[in-house]
């Protein structure tokens, strides 16, 4: 797949600013209207068509090209000025820069305060301390500052679409390796991460949990990413130390249970309270150790909290995207395996030449009943879509199979 840091196409410099009058024909066309002037992508004919190997990966690198231009033409005002603004919230943030910069591009920290339910200026004293809490030995560690004061401040919906903002902004503006991106937040800020972990997996390489609590949130998300957990074994508020033993003994029943999967590591400093004396800082390195696996061979996606339409190579549409519903799918070779799932009645399959053979017939199978089998045809449409819904050159997918599950009886 096309590397995110190869300079901008020619092509799109020359065609900027043409006018055209009619229905674009080609991707060019297309690409060289202006982004609010733009047709859906799904109603061009040549959108549609089949495209070979070859013709994909220059479509991907044409469409990939066009989002690096658009970002840096208008989001490198908020990337200079730390301050991202969606709808009426606002998310401050403040980054260091540690180590050299790797060839593939830098790993990016995103780490959340403690505070919550109190006052704003106890909120803002919270964050400057988690801008000198941790310091990893490579990559840019960012501390936000969370757009409100609520005791919940780092698990409603709104801040997947910040903590995903602020991803595509430095995958092209700080040279980031999208598949080096971690979060780690301290008391509210590691209820957080409680819960976005699980429904953010899909964007992270790990994550790190410090003397938060869940809130009743699901593990089962966390199957592809590393998980570590830090809690001060007088830490009673809440039940915050029980709780995290519990979830040391969940997680290891998930690993014994899927031995490819939940890699974690649970510390329980037992002499310690809330504050646990920067012991829990060994957990940056241990993050460190993980890249992301942006097409795993099995995807557990639960759906708690924020829902989402994508999750790795699964996908759904609006009705079925819904609290509560559960997808377990497996992939080997051409076969895909839909496992389990539950509250859902359709599933998209999104694929690309990096997971599978394109050009060879794929089947996708729930229990002794083949649900599809056949080839697929790559297209613009499906190319421009994943690059659309998320700025992740990482992740691009030119194919989809949409199965319509069978009725439970």
């Amino acid at each position: 797949m096309m590397k995110y840091f190869v300079p901008i196409l020619m092509f799109a410099t020359l065609l900027s600013g043409v006018s055209f009058s009619q229905q674009p024909d080609s991707l060019e066309s297309w690409l060289a209207t202006d982004a609010k002037d733009r047709k859906p992508i799904e109603q061009l004919e040549f959108a549609k068509k089949p495209l070979t190997k070859s013709a994909a990966a220059k479509a991907i690198e044409q469409i990939w090209q066009n989002h690096v231009e658009h970002i840096r033409a208008t989001r490198a005002a908020e990337w200079k000025a730390k301050k991202i603004k969606l709808g009426d919230l606002e998310m401050k943030f403040e980054y260091k820069i540690f180590g050299k910069k790797p060839k593939d591009g830098r790993s990016l920290f995103i780490s959340m305060h403690g505070g919550g339910g109190a006052p704003a200026r106890v909120n803002e004293q919270q964050w400057r301390n988690q801008i000198r809490l941790y310091q990893p030995k490579e990559g840019i560690y960012l501390a936000p500052r969370a757009p409100t004061n609520t005791w919940n401040l780092w698990h409603q919906g709104h801040i997947d679409d910040f903590f995903t903002r602020i991803i595509e902004d430095a995958i092209v503006l700080a040279d980031v390796n999208p598949n080096r991106v971690y979060i780690m937040g301290y008391s509210a800020g590691g209820d957080g991460v409680y819960q976005l972990a699980p429904r953010m997996a899909d964007q992270l390489a790990a994550a790190a949990m410090m003397a938060g609590h869940p809130n009743g949130v699901s593990p089962l998300g966390l199957r592809n990413i590393g998980f570590t957990l830090h809690m001060g074994g007088k830490d009673r508020a809440y039940k915050r130390n029980e709780v995290a033993r519990q979830w040391k003994k969940r997680l290891a029943e998930l690993k014994k249970q899927d031995p490819s999967g939940y890699e974690h590591k649970v510390v329980i400093h037992e002499q310690f309270g809330h504050w646990m004396q920067r012991k829990d800082a060994v957990a940056v390195p241990w993050m460190a150790k993980f890249t992301r696996k942006p097409f795993p061979k099995k995807i557990i996606w639960h759906q708690t909290g924020r829902t989402h339409d994508r999750f790795y190579w699964l996908a759904v549409d609006q009705k079925n995207k819904k609290g509560g519903a559960l997808a377990v799918v497996s992939r080997d070779g051409q076969v895909f395996t839909i496992e389990k799932t539950e509250k859902l009645k359709k599933l998209r399959i999104r694929l690309n030449d990096e997971m599978i053979d394109l050009d060879q017939p794929i089947v996708v199978k729930m229990g002794d009943q083949e649900l599809f089998k056949g080839k697929v045809n790559r297209n613009i449409a499906t190319i421009v879509q994943s690059l659309t819904d998320r700025g992740d050159p990482k992740t691009v997918y030119s194919a989809s199979i949409e199965i319509k599950l069978p009725e439970k009886k």
